[in-house]
């Protein structure tokens, strides 16, 4: 490929530090997660965006998270024939193959492609409603959101519609058979939650009262 590039300097030299130290600390810990493979805890879904650190937030290990990040942390819902099985794919992979216990759609404030959606939903985004554009057709699975936000009428409307992108998640991840099954045997639970980066706020969805509360 002759249009690939070798790595900026910045991130060489953070590499060689990070193998003289946090790996030569802990070698036999990643020897050992190359030679049992892997058995996350959870799976987490989460936005593309770099200030979300799923990580951090969670104080997880290498080898915890099965982690799968795309814009605006949404899961299209189930079908056999369509375009985005990349999501798809990797909730088969975490529920079938890994048997992961619990998964996780973790929202965040102040996210890029949940405003791209509000602002292609309510007609201000032409460039997004062409087909060609893959953020505009990504951003098409939240569009029952934005319909269910404009209908409660909400003071804070995006704050509101960055819950609706876990939300639908949610509804759609059911729509799976392999997740409805597991979740209905009891093999699975699935879990909702927005962060609020500025504050370091985590909020859990509680389906008793239908809201986000803070953890």
């Amino acid at each position: 490929m002759k249009n690939a590039k070798p790595l900026p300097a910045y991130m060489v030299q953070r590499y060689h530090g990070w193998k003289a130290t946090t790996y030569s600390e802990n070698s036999a810990w990643y020897r050992r997660l190359a030679t049992e493979g892997q058995r996350p805890r959870a799976m987490v879904i989460s936005c593309c965006d770099s200030r979300v650190h799923v990580t951090s937030i969670f104080g997880a290990d290498q080898g915890e998270f099965f982690i799968h990040r795309n814009i605006a942390n949404l899961v299209p819902p189930f079908e056999e024939q369509g375009d985005h099985h990349g999501t798809s794919a990797a909730i088969e992979y975490a529920v079938v193959n890994l048997k992961v216990a619990h998964i996780v759609v973790l929202g965040h404030s102040s996210c890029g492609g949940v405003e791209g959606c509000h602002e292609m939903c309510s007609g201000n985004a032409p460039e997004l409603e062409e087909k060609s554009s893959f953020v505009g057709r990504w951003m098409e699975i939240l569009r029952p959101g934005y319909e269910r936000v404009l209908a409660r009428d909400e003071s804070d409307p995006m704050r509101a519609l960055e819950k609706e992108s876990v939300l639908i998640s949610l509804e759609n991840m059911m729509t799976f058979p392999f997740v409805r099954a597991a979740v209905e045997s009891g093999d699975l639970s699935i879990h909702g939650l927005w962060t609020d980066i500025a504050e370091g706020e985590l909020h859990q969805y509680d389906p008793e009262v239908d809201s986000f509360v803070q953890i």
